[in-house]
């Protein structure tokens, strides 16, 4: 069997494990969630204004849920998608002209995971 022809200069995503139902995530949680680690995260908070982990005792991060899915947003259109930080903050800023479905495609693609989750619970 023939492998399909793929591009040499992107990387398949490999699938990430489902968010659980939690309201606060450690860096280091957030880190396993979305296969990213720390030190990346911390910068990224420098370079996406809109990532902005809460912070509490000792500077402490609480990433919330739409935090993570922002991560795995910029995880992804910096490492699969192509684009430069400034191209994918411009993209996160909506200065884009094309409609920006990957976020809502991420959420709905995380919600059908928690429901199959559930339904294997029940």
């Amino acid at each position: 069997m023939q492998e399909a022809n793929k591009s040499p200069h992107k990387a398949e995503p490999k699938a990430l494990p489902v968010i659980p139902g939690k309201r606060y995530f450690t860096i280091g949680e957030v880190s396993l969630l979305c296969d990213v680690k720390p030190h990346v995260l911390r910068y990224w908070e420098q370079e996406f204004p809109q990532l902005k982990p809460v912070k509490r005792r000792g500077n402490r991060r609480y990433y919330r849920r739409q935090d993570v899915i922002l991560v795995r947003q910029i995880r992804s259109l910096l490492y699969f998608e192509g684009f430069t930080i400034e191209g994918a903050r411009n993209r996160l800023a909506g200065k884009d002209e094309k409609e920006d479905s990957s976020r809502y495609h991420q959420v709905l693609k995380q919600m059908i995971g928690e429901l199959e989750e559930l339904r294997s619970i029940l």
